[in-house]
């Protein structure tokens, strides 16, 4: 008889698990709050309202999503959705398109477009940060070496250190952003933090942040790799339906409209015994041989606390406890009469107020976006908002403060002071409709009747009217200072109960795809384990750092061991001794 998982969670993590488990033989059901649609905050989201003449609905998006090279796990999984096309030779990630570039934009500035090259040498770093920085960023005497010296350390720093050092060292303290002039604060420190990982600078902790800066840094060093890329049309149709389409053909149950209420348990025989779910008006239990809890850390704590765990095994409780390390990251989408011509890539703007992210996602289509909404829109720019508590610069209030035609103004405002610099890229007259993520949900919404805004220049900005923000449903876990101790490992106290979400200890560690596809693998090892399956373990990988790195790792190791703290040091015979080391990595000396 085939061993039973149930998954409470239908993202990214409950996916991948489900994938993983269906393809060694077992029985899977997945529970999703979502109506109709899979992949949690990964789901395309149909515009409601903008739909005619047969066509689709408009696709909006929590966030438009992004596959960074040094993703492996998303990648991997993807590698095995077959695309619905008939031939069975391709898979979703031939959906996949490279972004050429990366762009640094600035308020009133000249944008900075990013190297393709990555230098290997503290003299090439230095270099290459100068010709970047050259362009009027109002940087102080100083502080140019200085951002090149923290990049430096990051690249150089041994692992050991990075876990046990800098993850109790925020990130404004690592590059002594209070020494130093706004500007730098603006373009290291905090803005960079808040576009890359939605934190805090003073909180989110120097481990996670370097590692993901690194990475990318790494990835531009590696002509084999592609630093960037996105989805070739709307995330649901270029990857989430195919995948969801997969899984039930492979036997998984994929049930919508089913909220995770409680989970019953058995103290005597420390084993979970059932899950109550909501569906409709009824609450139904089910019970299997395991469970896999894949929902994010703010429901998960709902879930421990409702279900008493937390007074079964206390190690529960460091759930709730990460429920509040959490921030907003969500997403709008620009729709355009006519679509317009931005770098082909992701723009970057840590100087704006609200820290955006955006990218022209048309051009990268291969579907037409006038056969969506009443063929209209000819163009999308879609914007992550990472920063909700600083004031703006047209209503001087917080995202999280302004109405919602007062939020997309905002964005609005401070994108065209980032693009229309040296010729103007976006107008207002250009402009269609913005739709703001549906997980933030504001006061008294008026969901389905035009309101004329008190300022006409804003009325074609706004569909709909509505009094301030209320709350986010779906906000990010982010990894604060002195939070590693207190994540949780895939396998729980309790016997058959297993975690595969963001807060679980992972190697990608930081809130995404990826590592929500890590915390599942890791998940459905131990399940493997537990169950005696035989069958073969998930792959996990570890984040790659070139070869080149080695004698600097080695030697800032045995200084960490000694408890000494990081050095700089670059001697000529570097480069020698990195090149034995390689060699001696291969034969496995090293």
């Amino acid at each position: 008889m085939l061993k039973h998982v149930i998954i409470l969670g239908g993202g990214v993590a409950g996916m991948s698990a489900a994938h993983e488990l269906a393809e060694r033989g077992f029985k899977v059901t997945v529970f999703e709050k979502q109506r109709s649609l899979p992949g949690g905050k990964a789901r395309s989201i149909p515009v409601e309202g903008t739909a005619a003449g047969g066509r689709e609905p408009l696709p909006g998006e929590h966030g438009f999503r992004f596959f960074p090279g040094f993703y492996k796990h998303i990648i991997d999984t993807m590698e095995r959705i077959p695309l619905m096309d008939g031939t069975g030779k391709r898979s979703v990630c031939d959906n996949l398109i490279e972004c050429p570039n990366m762009i640094l934009a600035r308020m009133d500035k000249l944008p900075i477009v990013l190297p393709n090259h990555f230098p290997r040498s503290f003299r090439e770093l230095k270099q290459m940060i100068s010709r970047l920085l050259n362009a009027d960023t109002v940087l102080e005497p100083g502080e140019q070496d200085l951002m090149t010296r923290k990049l430096w350390q990051l690249m150089t720093s041994c692992k050991e250190r990075r876990i046990n050092e800098y993850e109790r060292i925020g990130w404004w303290e690592f590059t002594e952003a209070d020494r130093h002039s706004k500007a730098y604060q603006t373009l290291f420190a905090d803005g960079l933090t808040r576009t890359l990982v939605a934190a805090r600078a003073e909180t989110c902790n120097t481990k996670t942040n370097g590692d993901v800066l690194v990475q990318l840094l790494f990835n531009m060093g590696n002509p084999a790799v592609k630093t960037d890329r996105i989805l070739c049309g709307p995330t649901n149709e270029k990857w989430l339906f195919p995948w969801l389409t997969y899984l039930r053909e492979i036997g998984v149950e994929y049930h919508f409209d089913s909220e995770v209420f409680r989970l019953e348990t058995d103290v005597e025989s420390n084993a979970v015994t059932g899950v109550v779910v909501k569906q409709g008006h009824e609450e139904v239990l089910y019970s299997a041989d395991y469970y896999l809890c894949a929902l994010p850390v703010e429901r998960a704590a709902e879930l421990v606390k409702k279900s008493a765990l937390n007074e079964l095994h206390q190690e529960f409780n460091n759930i709730i406890a990460l429920s509040k390390c959490v921030a907003w990251m969500n997403g709008m989408q620009f729709f355009l009469r006519e679509d317009v011509s931005l770098e082909k890539g992701h723009v970057i703007m840590a100087d704006t107020p609200w820290a955006l992210t955006a990218i022209s996602q048309v051009q990268f289509w291969n579907v037409d976006i006038r056969g969506y909404g009443n063929g209209g829109v000819g163009g999308i720019i879609s914007v992550d908002v990472s920063n909700w508590e600083r004031p703006g610069i047209l209503y001087h209030k917080p995202a999280d403060r302004c109405t919602k035609k007062e939020a997309i103004a905002e964005v609005w405002e401070q994108l065209k002071r980032s693009v229309n610099v040296g010729q103007v890229v976006l107008t207002d007259e250009n402009l269609v409709l913005a739709y703001v993520d549906g997980a933030i949900i504001f006061e008294n919404e008026l969901a389905a009747k035009w309101t004329e805004a008190a300022d006409p220049e804003l009325n074609e900005l706004m569909p709909y009217g509505s009094k301030g923000i209320n709350r986010n449903e779906e906000p990010l876990l982010v990894n604060e200072i002195n939070t590693w101790a207190i994540r949780s490992d895939a396998r729980t106290a309790v016997s058959n109960l297993f975690l595969a979400s963001d807060y679980v200890r992972t190697h990608t560690d930081l809130a995404t795809m990826e590592g929500a596809n890590e915390a599942a693998r890791r998940a459905v090892n131990n399940i493997l384990e537990v169950s005696g399956s035989g069958s073969s373990f998930c792959r996990v990988w570890e984040l790659d750092e070139p070869d080149w790195l080695l004698y600097y790792k080695r030697f800032d190791q045995r200084r960490y061991v000694q408890g000494l703290p990081w050095m700089f040091r670059e001697p000529w015979f570097a480069g020698i001794l990195n090149v034995l080391l390689q060699i001696f990595k291969k034969l496995k000396l090293y």
